[in-house]
């Protein structure tokens, strides 16, 4: 699950992520009395849903099934800012549909990697980069050759290292990401914020 609004009236809005579908919006109807049948969902949580449509384009949950709870996202709150961040921008860039199994890949390996790591600005890099790469734009051909030397080295260590193995300073994640949003923002029709 990507964004959770807050429950009006029986129902909470969730926007969620699908391979088949790519993203959607879905409601997930909240029992009046408490219920051993209704799962409690979560941001990040990986569901199975059965929906139903209805009108005006809308899809209703009518059974969801919990596969993995990512507990650890929430344990840290750098954790929490990067997986927000990513879940954000997969919800408000439509992916093309030859594109969503891996975009459904990443998004997985990304809130595994977030709920563990010690490094979620590594992570939140990668996912980034992996993105906007796996959506077509050129980064290797044109943002890469743009930088100096050093930063060359420094983004090939942090896309070609485990996390656990990453040596790039803080600092240098940061000012890599934002030289990486620049690029985005001037040159891909991606909504970054």
């Amino acid at each position: 699950m990507l964004l959770k609004r807050p429950a009006t009236d029986a129902f909470e809005a969730l926007t969620v992520f699908s391979a088949e579908s790519g993203v959607l919006r879905v409601l997930h109807r909240l029992p009046r009395k408490p219920s051993p049948a209704h799962v409690p969902l979560d941001l990040f949580d990986e569901t199975a849903f059965w929906l139903e449509a209805a009108s005006g384009g809308n899809w209703f949950v009518k059974e969801a099934r919990l596969i993995t709870r990512h507990t650890g996202i929430g344990q840290r709150y750098d954790r929490l800012q990067a997986a927000c961040a990513l879940a954000n921008l997969i919800a408000r860039n439509p992916s093309h549909e030859e594109t969503r199994e891996s975009l459904y890949h990443l998004l997985k390996t990304a809130l595994a990697a977030f709920s563990t790591a010690d490094r979620p600005d590594v992570v939140w890099f990668k996912s980034l980069y992996c993105f906007a790469r796996d959506e077509g734009h050129p980064l290797k051909q044109h943002w890469f050759p743009t930088l100096p030397a050093d930063d060359r080295a420094r983004v090939t260590e942090l896309l070609n290292r485990p996390t656990a193995e990453q040596t790039v300073e803080r600092d240098q994640v940061t000012r890599l990401h934002r030289r990486l949003e620049e690029y985005l923002e001037g040159h891909t029709e991606l909504l970054l914020k």
